[in-house]
């Protein structure tokens, strides 16, 4: 049975940081691409970043480049999002998803992602 959890929110001052994790079960992370994406109140999903299998990064969300770090550690069975310099509008659930072959910002399935880690970035 494929399962991510997601783990590692919760609430931080604005200019702080947090460490997301992914951990997988059910299948081996190392083959595939996993997703971060998020979603805030009232509006709709919004892919953040992904990492390839090989470990090709793309960052979807131009809001977070240069603030925002994607990795992977095969040998834990676990995906990382790296968050520095959180803005309020980072408020948001986020998500990691395992991707059906490359990084595809229309990929989000529901049967392949986690239940989601709520960030609140406030003073």
């Amino acid at each position: 049975q494929v399962q991510l959890v997601e783990s590692g929110g919760g609430l931080v001052q604005p200019g702080g940081s947090l460490r997301l994790s992914c951990t997988a079960s059910g299948f081996t992370l190392q083959y595939y691409a996993i997703a971060w994406f998020r979603q805030a109140p009232g509006k709709e999903r919004e892919g953040v970043s992904c990492i390839m299998d090989g470990g090709q990064v793309t960052i979807w969300a131009d809001s977070v480049k240069g603030r925002f770090t994607i990795s992977r550690d095969n040998n834990k069975n676990t995906a990382y999002l790296r968050m520095d310099n959180l803005k309020p509008e980072d408020t948001a659930v986020y998500y990691c998803a395992r991707q059906v072959q490359s990084c595809d910002v229309d990929g989000f399935n529901s049967r392949f992602a986690g239940l989601g880690t709520q960030v609140t970035v406030s003073s």
